[in-house]
């Protein structure tokens, strides 16, 4: 698609500020260097909604469970990126966007998923809250009749492997996580945001598809451990650690419980080897490969350097 035939309507970007993953700021930044205008919706007004305005983004400040909010994000835009961090409220945010949407008429709704719904059914669920509600999010947009893009990536680098690794590999020069010997296969939140800004670019071939996400190999954490040697260039280790002792510490955090559960969960489903599994998607939808662990690490490095205990 050509600039000249791109539409004038902005494209509508939720949870742009969002810090967990990153997907909707790079995917601001993404559309808007292809010359597409960005409507960003943010939950407040803060230093992270005025880099967006910085970049060239049409900054909305809003809630998705709001009626109202989401009228005014959503008049005079034709395609909406919808993705929301981990909250019970995903679903009210979920369907009060889907209906505010249809009601605009928009041609495009390029929904944030997990790759996890995929093994869900009727009768199968997880013991995580939030795939329940993804699941019937998922349920509800295939109802709705809105033209509807669903993408499932599988684990989030920038979750277990920055935010919730850094503390060990800092202090101990361990990847402390109770992830068993099972395989994962994470991508960066950047790369998934690229495959968005694709869809969204040119959706209509993309229109009732899901596209399920993976990063370039799918791997135990003794072999991660071993790429973050190489990146860092010092010894790094796999630490099993207790599940039970390890959510009690996203609890000192100050995680939000039904956060604690759903990252529990995954780390349960990861054992068993749900998380095993891999696609091309990626590639074939951008012609790139997605970011290799090592390659992710070495870009991150500065946030790993030793630092004393924690």
């Amino acid at each position: 698609m050509t600039t000249k035939h791109r539409h004038e309507n902005p494209i509508l970007v939720t949870g742009a500020a969002g810090a967990v993953g990153g997907v909707g700021r790079n995917l601001t930044e993404f559309l808007l260097a292809k010359g597409h205008k960005v409507r960003a919706l943010v939950r407040r007004e803060d230093k992270r909604a005025e880099a967006l305005r910085r970049l060239g983004a049409e900054v909305v400040q809003g809630d998705l469970t709001d009626l109202a909010s989401m009228h005014r994000a959503i008049e005079g835009c034709q395609r909406i990126y919808f993705g929301m961090s981990v909250s019970a409220a995903y679903l009210e945010a979920t369907i009060n966007t889907a209906a505010v949407a249809r009601h605009h008429g928009i041609e495009a709704f390029v929904n944030m998923s997990q790759m996890t719904v995929s093994q869900m059914s009727i009768s199968e669920t997880t013991d995580s809250p939030q795939h329940k509600l993804h699941w019937l999010a998922e349920q509800a947009l295939s109802w709705s009749g809105l033209p509807v893009v669903t993408v499932r990536p599988t684990v989030f680098l920038e979750g277990f492997f920055l935010t919730l690794a850094t503390p060990g590999v800092r202090a101990a020069d361990e990847l402390a996580l109770p992830m068993g010997d099972g395989k994962t296969s994470p991508i960066s939140a950047v790369d998934v945001a690229r495959a968005v800004a694709v869809i969204l670019n040119d959706p209509a071939p993309h229109i009732g598809q899901i596209y399920d996400l993976t990063g370039p190999e799918s791997a135990d954490l003794d072999h991660y451990a071993r790429a973050f040697s190489e990146a860092l260039g010092r010894p790094i280790r796999y630490r099993d650690v207790p599940l039970a002792a390890w959510s009690e510490g996203l609890r000192r955090m100050r995680f939000p419980e039904h956060v604690v559960n759903h990252l529990s969960a995954m780390t349960e489903l990861n054992r068993l080897g749900r998380y095993d599994r891999m696609t091309d998607t990626m590639q074939k939808l951008t012609g790139e490969a997605p970011t290799s662990m090592r390659d992710f690490v070495k870009l991150h490095a500065a946030e790993f350097k030793e630092r004393g205990p924690a």
